[in-house]
């Protein structure tokens, strides 16, 4: 089992505030629990036209504000255990989503390192270290409101599988399921040719 942590730089007002003080290339980061990334979590925006009402959210890559982003896509190979745990926690997470907020205050605590947490408050890379926290994946000795986006792939074991444009990314995995389905299709057609084939010769000898 793998999870996988997505950086990305939205550019967005936030993202760019961030980078003034962390110089980092992303500033952004989800967890997702399949490589087809199709359902990334996080906590940043909930609406797309407002970047200060924040919280809990359910990603599509494919919407507007990753469109051309940059990104780093990292995975780590986990036992049943740690999955089930850190899913568990984003699950819980997300029935409870409208008492969650996003930790603004918290934010700016990181940015000049003091530790500020917040009850049921995040911000993204607080978010994604307290996951992998939960599943026993120590993230930089740290605590998790004073991890920056780059430094969760610190943590022993993560891979980078993919860096460049997120749109590019995702195309390329459509071409891949295009295939895949494509190969299955035409598995079963020739499967079903062979017992055609099989049954006619059984009748034949039948008659």
């Amino acid at each position: 089992m793998e999870v996988y942590i997505i950086l990305t730089d939205t550019g967005s007002m936030l993202t760019r505030m961030i980078k003034m003080f962390t110089k980092d290339s992303y500033n952004h980061a989800s967890i997702a629990f399949n490589k087809e990334l199709d359902s990334p979590y996080s906590f940043g925006r909930k609406k797309m036209n407002n970047p200060f009402i924040g919280g809990f959210v359910k990603e599509n890559l494919t919407d507007r504000i990753f469109q051309q982003a940059p990104c780093a896509i990292y995975s780590r190979k986990v036992s049943a255990n740690e999955y089930e745990r850190m899913l568990a926690l984003v699950q819980a997470i997300e029935s409870q989503q409208h008492t969650y907020k996003y930790n603004f205050i918290g934010l700016f605590g990181f940015v000049f390192n003091r530790q500020i947490e917040r009850k049921n408050a995040f911000f993204c890379s607080e978010f994604v270290a307290t996951v992998l926290n939960n599943g026993g994946i120590k993230v930089n000795r740290k605590p998790a409101s004073l991890v920056k986006p780059t430094e969760l792939i610190e943590c022993e074991e993560f891979r980078l599988i993919y860096e460049g444009q997120l749109d590019s990314f995702l195309s390329n995995q459509g071409k891949m399921q295009e295939v895949v389905h494509s190969k299955n299709k035409a598995i079963r057609n020739r499967f079903q040719q062979l017992n055609s084939k099989y049954l006619k010769k059984v009748m034949s000898i039948a008659g």
